[in-house]
This record gives structure tokens, C-alpha cells and sequence, in this order.
């Protein structure tokens, strides 16, 4: 096992670059599936959930290339198989995606439920009415979810809540439908309009991505492409967040501000300067920060992923601020991690009161789950004095080279292993 030791009580300065985005990436992937030729994939995060997805393309016959670190060539043609087993998915949330993509392809699909963090009930009910609307039968056998088809038909589906799992999925198994599929009350999330991109590009016929309205013409076929995955909002957040949390000045490059606007209200909010350029925003903190309310809600509301971080960074600030959480039970999980750490938190259902403290203190804490893991660290980052963290493969599922690039900011964070030896970056 893995840990960071982290010495905090420093200010992040400098430039960071942000890699390709991890919720895009997760569906794009098993959408090469539908495609009759090879695509390329650009712009890949190094992230172990990538990793995985690609073990498991190669596994279901599958032809998987690594042209460079960040681009992959996929060639579905020998994609014979159908069935992705617990073992294959390594309790990765992002393994339903493999339910559509192969429903979409061979009518007949057979899944490990997926994992992933453990923020409660995270039923995949709104997906499954999905393709039963498309003309499938679903059902949970041996542990497996088995989706089959005679044919898929174009169908009205209206989601009982947003979801962006589910619209992933019944995009990825109406693209080759007969006829038209609407989807409503469809998620609109950055990496769900990125997703429709890539069907587009390799001849889907989808209208509507980023509304609540979503449309897929099913074709009968798809061909190759290449295509460059969007920058990770997330990992954007995480950066600039820190950034403010240290009291810092840091450039976060390779970004989509228009797709950061809750995150930048939000830090101005609690003070932080904010420069906007095209693909780069600057944050800057000086002194404590000011107090601040969050709900976290779809996009274009607050990101539920960046929850974590925020409330960090709210641990500090003057005065008390109320954190919200509209979209997964159990996210106040880290909670208690941070309290070892001097915050004053109390939750109440989904709610959390916070009583900003002068600074946090250092110790030994743990990733509970990917972004609670990344708040982890920002607390590290805060804490004057010696912090672990341990559990870190949560946070590896998600970031990208992230010891390397905080140490590019000024950081003193250093991935050890048990035996107290540096560990090897993540392969």
C-alpha cells in the first residue's frame, strides 16, 4: 500500500496543466465498441480508471495500441465478446458504460454491477428503463447484469431524475437504433457533450447534447475517428481550489472556463481573484478566506465532484458556512477525516455546517473516495506540519501525475510506500 506525506503550510505558485477529462474518457472509451474501424483517442488522462477500461477493451477482442502517453489507437473490429466480468472492471463505476456500448453492438450485453466510490444507493434503475424502452430485456442474474435484444427501436425516455450515467448509456445503445430515440430530462454535463462529439464524428446522428432534450437518429452504421477528449473540469477545480485553500497564485492551463462558472462564482465569492483567459484561469488568495454557501446540484449547478474541495477550503474561512449536497446521498463521508484535522463540521443528513478555524493541523488521514481523497490532500497542503494520506489508489482513479504537478506548484508531497521508500509513479 500507498501513501502521500505531505508537508504543508506553503502557498501553491506557478503554472499547472490540466489533462483530458476523466467522466468523458470512461464513456468515450467503451463507445469505440460501436464503431466498424479503428479510432483514435487523443488527450487520455493517466489515470488507473482509464487503465482499466483499456485492459477490458483488450479483454472483450479488442486491438488496444498506446501511440504516445496520452493517445491510444482502438481497433473493435475482433470485439467478439460481450461479457465484462467484476474481475475486468475492478469495481469501477464507469464498467456500466460497457452496457449500452455493447448492447449497441452485439443486442446482448452481460456486466459486473458497477463499483466505484461508495456514496450510498447509486441504482442504475434509470438506465435499465432506458434500454427497455429500446425494446431489451434486463435482468440481474448470477450477479451479472444481462441486457439483451432482438433489435433496438427508437423510444421516448423521460429520466425520473437527472442522471448523467444513464443518459451516457441509452446515448451509447440508441445510436444504432432503428429510428428516433429522445431523451428527457437528460443530464447536460461538459462530458456528456462530448460524448455525443464523438458519436457525431464517427457518423451518429445525435441533436441536443447539453439540453434537456437530447435526440439520437439511429444509423446502421459507424466508422472510424480520431478524436481529442475535453479538458477535466474537475481536475481544473481541484487545482484552483488548492490554489485558493494555500493562499496561492496559480495558473490552471488547458481548461474550458466556460465549463468552470460555478467553481469561479464560488471562489469569488469567498474572495479569491479570479483572471480568466482563453484556455487558462489565474486564482489568487490573499489573506483568510470569506465565508460561503454551497448546493451542489447538475451542471450547470455547483459540481457535486468538487464538494469535497470546497468545503476545505471552507474550513478556514471566516465565519460559518452551509454546504448542501443535492445529488448523492452519503458524500460527507471525508468529514470525519477533516475534523482530525481541527475542522469544526457537523452534518445533519445532507447538509454540513461549517465553522471556519484559524488553520487546520496536521495527521494522518485517508482517501474514503476519489474527490474526498483530493480534499485530503488540500487539507495536507494547508496544514503546517506533516500530513498522510493513505488509501491513495481512490485518488489515482481520477488524477493524473498528481504528486508531480503539485510538486511543479511548490508542494512538498512525496508518494511512499509502507516500507517508507519513495514509490514508483503511477505506470
Amino acid at each position: 500500500m500507498e501513501k502521500f506525506v505531505i508537508s504543508g503550510g506553503k502557498p501553491l505558485k506557478g503554472r499547472v496543466h490540466i489533462s483530458g477529462a476523466k467522466n468523458a474518457a470512461v464513456a468515450i472509451l467503451p463507445a469505440v465498441l460501436l464503431s466498424d474501424e479503428p479510432c483514435i483517442i487523443e488527450n487520455l488522462p493517466q489515470i488507473s480508471d482509464v487503465a482499466t477500461l483499456l485492459k477490458a477493451l483488450s479483454s472483450l477482442g479488442a486491438d488496444v495500441k498506446m501511440i504516445n502517453k496520452s493517445t491510444v489507437e482502438i481497433d473493435p473490429r475482433h470485439a467478439s465478446y460481450f461479457v465484462v466480468t467484476k474481475e475486468m472492471a475492478q469495481g469501477m463505476r464507469a464498467s456500466s458504460y460497457f452496457l449500452g456500448a455493447l448492447l449497441g453492438r452485439h443486442k446482448r450485453a452481460r456486466v459486473a454491477p458497477p463499483g466505484g466510490c461508495d456514496f450510498g444507493v447509486r441504482p442504475i434503475d434509470q438506465h435499465i428503463k432506458g434500454f427497455e424502452a429500446l425494446g431489451a430485456y434486463v435482468a440481474i442474474e448470477n450477479g451479472m447484469v444481462d441486457a439483451r435484444a432482438s433489435s433496438l427501436q427508437g423510444a421516448s425516455v423521460y429520466l425520473d431524475v437527472v442522471s448523467v450515467g444513464a443518459t451516457m448509456n441509452i446515448m451509447l445503445a440508441a445510436v444504432k437504433a432503428s429510428g428516433l430515440t429522445v431523451i428527457e430530462n437528460a443530464a447536460r454535463e461538459p462530458h456528456i457533450v462530448d460524448l455525443a462529439n464523438f458519436l457525431n464524428s464517427m457518423g451518429a446522428d445525435i441533436m441536443g447534447a447539453g439540453t434537456g432534450v437530447i435526440k439520437i437518429r439511429g444509423v446502421e452504421h459507424l466508422h472510424g475517428t480520431q478524436y481529442s477528449i475535453i479538458p477535466d473540469q474537475i481536475e481544473a477545480g481541484t487545482y484552483m481550489v488548492a490554489a485558493a485553500a494555500t493562499g496561492g497564485d496559480v495558473t490552471v492551463e488547458n481548461v474550458t472556463p466556460k465549463h468552470l462558472e460555478s467553481i469561479i462564482a464560488k471562489l469569488i465569492e469567498t474572495g479569491a481573484e479570479i483572471e480568466e483567459y482563453d484556455e487558462a484561469v489565474r486564482v489568487k488568495m490573499n489573506g483568510r478566506p470569506r465565508r460561503c454557501n454551497i448546493k451542489t446540484m447538475p451542471h450547470p449547478g455547483f459540481p457535486t465532484d468538487m464538494q469535497p474541495q470546497i468545503a476545505t477550503l471552507l474550513a478556514i474561512a471566516e465565519g460559518t458556512s452551509i454546504v448542501t449536497e443535492g445529488v448523492w446521498d452519503g458524500r460527507f463521508r471525508y468529514v470525519e477525516q477533516l475534523t482530525l484535522m481541527g475542522a469544526d463540521i457537523q452534518v445533519d443528513g445532507k447538509s454540513a455546517v461549517i465553522t471556519g478555524v484559524d488553520k487546520l493541523k496536521p495527521a494522518p488521514v485517508r482517501a474514503v473516495d476519489l474527490r474526498a481523497g483530493a480534499a485530503m490532500i488540500i487539507a495536507g497542503l494547508m496544514a503546517e506540519g506533516i500530513t498522510e494520506v493513505e488509501e491513495i489508489s481512490h485518488i489515482d482513479r481520477g488524477y493524473e501525475l498528481i504528486t508531480e504537478k503539485f510538486s511543479s506548484l511548490g508542494a512538498d508531497i512525496k508518494r511512499i510506500d509502507d516500507y517508507g521508500n519513495l514509490a514508483a509513479k503511477l505506470a
